[in-house]
C-alpha cells in the first residue's frame, strides 16, 4: 500500500482461493497479491465477466495471460470498517477454462458456466427455426368459379351481334 492511502475496499478470500494462491508459484503469488492490492486501493478494476458469471470480475495475473484472479465486489460484513469488500473466489490457470469451471463449482453451479459468446454459439439461429409457411406477396388470384363466367355485360354484347 502507498503510505497514507486508506484502502477503498476490504479483502476476503474463499478458503479454497487462498489455497490456490498458496499453491501457485512464488512469482504468480507475488503478482497476484500486487494486483489485489491495486484493486483494494481502487487503482485497478478487472474486466467484467458475462453470462453465468455476471457480477464477477477477472484479472490477468501474468504477462502471458495464463493465470486469472476471479473476484466480486460485495457488501462487507457489519464488523468491517469498509462498506464493500473484494472477495476472491479463485486464483487459477486459464488453460482449458480451469479457472471458470472452478469458480462455477465453488458458486454451486450444477453445470459449467457459459460466457455470452459460448451461449450464442450454441444457440439455434432464429432463421433456422421452422415456421408455418407465409404466403408470398403477389397479385390476388380469383376463385376458379369466377374464371368460368363471362365478365358482367358480356352476354348483352354477344346477343346483340
Amino acid at each position: 500500500m502507498n503510505a497514507g492511502q486508506e484502502p477503498a475496499f476490504g479483502l476476503s478470500f474463499d478458503p479454497r482461493a487462498l489455497t490456490d494462491l498458496l499453491q501457485a508459484s512464488s512469482d504468480i503469488r507475488d503478482l497476484a497479491l500486487s494486483l489485489l492490492q491495486d484493486v483494494v486501493n481502487a487503482n485497478r478494476f478487472g474486466t467484467k465477466l458475462t453470462g453465468d458469471l455476471a457480477g464477477y470480475r477477472k484479472l490477468q495475473v501474468d504477462s502471458r495471460a495464463q493465470w486469472r484472479i476471479v473476484y466480486a465486489v460485495r457488501p462487507a460484513p457489519m464488523t468491517s470498517t469498509h462498506r464493500s469488500e473484494v472477495h476472491v473466489v479463485a486464483v487459477r490457470p486459464r488453460a482449458k477454462n480451469d479457472v471458470y469451471d472452478t469458480v462455477g463449482a465453488r458458486l454451486g453451479m450444477a453445470r459449467r458456466p457459459l460466457s455470452a459468446r459460448t451461449h450464442a454459439a450454441r444457440s439455434q439461429s432464429p432463421q433456422l427455426i421452422s415456421r408455418a409457411s407465409v404466403p408470398k406477396p403477389g397479385p390476388r388470384t380469383a376463385p376458379a368459379s369466377s374464371l368460368l363466367r363471362p365478365p358482367h355485360g358480356a352476354e348483352q354484347y354477344h346477343r346483340a351481334r
